[in-house]
């Protein structure tokens, strides 16, 4: 977990705004001892979370598919190739939905906009130590002069939404 105390601040408001603003339909889902705070959520979303983002061409018609999610600092990031489908409709349209799911249990669900960052600005200096941190073991410490020459994007959050059906969640 790499979020600090201000970071789970602002994804806590994130989250009561989000529900606050949500529908009939879904706050009847995602009833408070469905949801699941800040603090635990960065607990629980630690290493590579499987996301399926949403992006749009340029007709509107929307393209889903996986991505390896890392959520750091209170907001996912994921990365692809930099001629990929994915980041060119980023370049354009960059509006994203993303939802990571663990059966039927748990679910986090995010829309906002995808913000393109470059793992060799310094700026983004403790993303890349995250990330190394998890890819190292699977690929070797070479695997993060591969992902340097790929473009990484953080999702600027203006909604999120967190459903949990377990005992003891929260």
């Amino acid at each position: 977990m790499h979020e600090t105390a201000a970071d789970l601040d602002a994804l806590q408001r994130l989250l009561d705004e989000s529900h606050a603003a949500a529908g009939a339909h879904m706050r009847r889902i995602i009833t408070p001892e469905r949801r699941i705070g800040a603090a635990a959520l960065a607990a629980r979303l630690t290493g590579v979370r499987l996301l399926a983002l949403a992006t749009a061409t340029k007709d509107g018609r929307p393209i889903v598919g996986p991505v390896d999610g890392i959520f750091y600092r209170g907001a996912f990031w994921f990365g692809s190739a930099p001629d990929s489908v994915r980041f060119r409709h980023i370049r354009s349209r960059p509006d994203v939905s993303a939802t990571h799911i663990e059966g039927e249990p748990f679910a986090v669900t995010v829309h906002g906009r995808a913000h393109i960052a470059d793992l060799r600005d310094p700026e983004t200096a403790g993303l890349r130590a995250a990330l190394v941190e998890v890819y190292a073991p699977r690929y070797g410490e070479d695997w993060i002069g591969w992902a340097e020459q790929h473009p990484y994007a953080r999702i600027d959050a203006r909604r999120m939404y967190t459903f949990v059906y377990e005992e003891g969640a929260g």
